[in-house]
């Protein structure tokens, strides 16, 4: 990388303290979408308050990361990145990230949603452990490099996921590495290993080798630690999630699990339609941070 495009870089990065300031994780282009000029595409906000920054996408072509950072007064110094789920298909942004993001700033801790490259979306080329395990690795790495300009503690960033986005955040709970001191991009030398994460109703099964199955990771004995919560009549992602739970015991790596009785599928920060239990998961996330010394 010239000194020319790194200034730029960073310069970019410096500005980046509004509010959903987008930055793409490679300003050139993403491995594996080189030549690619086509536009994406996404779905006007149904919400004012995020009129802002686009809605839900079903075509993306080059990730990046929409910056959400605390006010400066309750800033914990933590932060997490943000995978929104939809399958693999779409991007559900708006409730998936948006939402989320502003429940993390209202508690102290900086937020980055990020917008991955879809594998499963029609006519993609792009896949999971390739493309898609790159943004979420990039995305580690890019908060990390710039954590000072961000008033983050770089030993206290997490990744999060809904749904498909719990897939992204397994992948980067199960493959991760400490960066490549020779690489002249400085944002490659850092490490893209999370400090916690969060799955939220995932669908993640390390080591699947069916053919219809995704061939993800296995879990390393250095993974870091993992909150999980689904409801029970979520079938299909409920036995996913307490899998990969066992597996994480096996693996002696700390882990907490909430399964609620009911709450199906989605619910993000919502209200169900018949008020439940599962409504509270945000509170038990808050103390586990809390518990850790992530959060306040």
């Amino acid at each position: 990388m010239s000194k020319i495009v790194l200034c730029a870089l960073l310069a970019t990065v410096a500005l980046a303290a509004d509010r959903g300031q987008e930055i793409k994780l490679w300003p050139n282009g993403a491995p594996g979408s080189e030549g690619i000029t086509a536009a994406e595409v996404s779905k006007p906000s149904a919400n004012p308050k995020y009129n802002a920054w686009p809605g839900n996408f079903t075509v993306t072509h080059y990730p990046s990361i929409y910056v959400f950072l605390p006010p400066k007064e309750k800033a914990t110094g933590a932060a997490m990145i943000v995978a929104p789920g939809g399958g693999h298909t779409q991007l559900v942004i708006e409730k998936e990230g948006w939402e989320f993001a502003d429940w993390l700033n209202s508690n102290g801790i900086a937020a980055f949603v990020l917008k991955y490259r879809l594998a499963k979306a029609p006519d993609s080329k792009y896949t999971l452990p390739d493309q898609v395990y790159a943004d979420a690795a990039r995305s580690m790495r890019l908060v990390r490099s710039h954590a000072k300009e961000w008033n983050i503690d770089p030993a206290r960033i997490g990744f999060s996921g809904f749904s498909a986005g719990g897939e992204v955040a397994g992948m980067i709970e199960t493959k991760f590495d400490q960066g490549n001191p020779a690489s002249a991009d400085p944002i490659e030398r850092v490490s893209s290993r999370p400090d916690f994460t969060a799955l939220i109703y995932p669908w993640y099964r390390p080591g699947a080798n069916k053919p219809d199955e995704t061939p993800l990771f296995p879990i390393p004995k250095d993974a870091p630690p993992v909150f999980m919560v689904c409801a029970d009549d979520d079938r299909s992602h409920v036995e996913p999630t307490v899998k990969f739970y066992l597996e994480l015991e096996a693996n002696h790596i700390p882990a907490e699990m909430h399964i609620y009785a009911y709450g199906g599928h989605g619910f993000a920060l919502r209200p169900t339609k018949i008020p439940a239990p599962v409504m509270g998961w945000p509170e038990r996330l808050k103390e586990w941070l809390a518990e850790r010394n992530i959060s306040k």
